[in-house]
């Protein structure tokens, strides 16, 4: 049996008390409690302070491009299903330049696990403005404040189709592990947000900030996550924000409806040109 520290390359270099500690904390914990082979897992990272993680955490990485973590991540999950694939985005990689294959990848139902790291600003680049801050919020971007309505990427998910959809909040770390580990065991497209404390470049939200203005919606029995209606009042209801499993529902993953040999990963498929067929197919050409 592995344990957190068979998935720790290197001392991460994020600013202390970053909320991204503790995703990688939980990411380790998770990993540890399903035992998964860091041979078999792929993390995918995109531009941002996430994108660093890929770095830190053991197994195979890649750093992508701003935006593009989901086209590599799922490229890399339907060439070989057999790997736990991972993707891990900020705010402004997810919901901006990312936001179209974000939805996409939603409707899709592509069997990963997408982590969104949300501190509410452009924290690599010094602070800007990024789609999650809130109106009126002042950066250097916006040094008369914003004036564009923030996205919530939870909201945009369940009207888009997605199958699991949770919350975090990297000051409870322990909970955290346990939304990573069910959403990497959900068979679909699982996302979780991850309400992440930028303590450089955004004062606003802090730890404290947070732990006002969050509940767990565990601690209401009444609340079902299988009923979409439900899921759609709470994140609609304003005031406190939920943290937890907010919607999950099964359905057909995109590789059960499109891959013709489950038991062959393409990845593993004779490439090979069969050069009486090709020169057929150049005739037509000529």
């Amino acid at each position: 049996m592995r344990n957190k520290r068979d998935y720790h390359l290197e001392a991460p270099t994020w600013c202390p008390g970053c909320g991204i500690f503790a995703l990688f904390d939980a990411l380790k914990t998770t990993a540890a409690a399903m035992d998964l082979d860091p041979e078999h897992m792929v993390v995918v990272t995109g531009i941002g302070c996430h994108g660093r993680l890929s770095n830190y955490f053991k197994a195979y990485g890649f750093h992508g491009l701003h935006g593009r973590v989901l086209p590599v991540a799922a490229g890399i999950k339907l060439s070989n299903p057999g790997l736990q694939v991972l993707g891990v985005s900020g705010d402004g990689d997810a919901y901006s330049i990312g936001l179209s294959h974000f939805i996409h990848a939603l409707r899709k139902n592509i069997n990963l696990t997408y982590l969104v790291v949300d501190n509410r600003v452009y924290a690599l680049t010094l602070g800007q403005t990024s789609p999650t801050s809130s109106l009126g919020f002042v950066s250097k971007s916006t040094p008369y404040g914003s004036k564009e309505v923030p996205l919530d990427g939870i909201r945009m998910a369940l009207a888009a189709g997605g199958t699991f959809l949770a919350r975090g909040f990297s000051g409870q770390s322990s909970r955290l592990a346990s939304l990573i580990e069910r959403g990497m065991k959900h068979k679909g497209f699982a996302l979780i947000e991850v309400l992440s404390p930028c303590v450089t470049q955004n004062k606003l939200y802090s730890y404290e900030w947070y732990k006002e203005n969050v509940y767990l919606l565990e601690d209401d029995s009444s609340y079902d996550p299988r009923d979409r209606n439900h899921a759609w009042e709470r994140l609609n209801a304003g005031g406190k924000i939920p943290v937890g499993l907010i919607y999950e529902e099964s359905r057909p993953s995109y590789e059960e409806l499109v891959l013709p040999k489950k038991e062959k990963p393409l990845v593993f498929n004779d490439l090979k040109i069969d050069m009486p067929k090709f020169e057929n197919y150049l005739q037509k050409f000529r």
